[in-house]
């Protein structure tokens, strides 16, 4: 049986938070990353027991920011939200999925596709 996925919208949780992500982009995702190491391990209250299988999409000058054990990092060519749909609808039909965001048309779009939707403050 496949592990639930957790899909994290980086951009949009990290915007979740008006600590200065701004003036360091990558770094801001590179937190984010190194925090959900231990969600994969323990999994996520209100979504499932661990382990859990997340990947952090990334888009902008994120990019460029790795996988680690825990956590893979997919980076979007262009649009963020249309990299997480292709995640939910690639590896997310036929296991318990739930995508991390506030953006009201990606929360649609990925619940059309039978995923739920948890806020950025879950991961915050």
């Amino acid at each position: 049986m496949n592990r639930p996925l957790l899909v994290v919208d980086a951009a949009n949780v990290i915007g979740s938070v008006p600590d200065g992500w701004w003036r360091d982009r990558e770094g801001a995702a590179i937190r984010l990353r190194n925090s959900l190491v231990e969600v994969g391990a323990q999994g996520l209250p209100g979504f499932a027991e661990g382990p859990v299988e997340v990947v952090l999409v990334v888009e902008g000058k994120a990019r460029h920011v790795q996988s680690v054990p825990g956590v893979r990092v997919v980076s979007a060519t262009a649009s963020g939200d249309d990299a997480i749909v292709a995640v939910v609808r690639a590896e997310g039909l036929d296991r318990n999925c739930a995508v991390i965001t506030a953006d009201r048309e990606l929360r649609r779009r990925v619940t059309a596709l039978g995923a739920t939707v948890l806020g950025p403050r879950t991961v915050r």
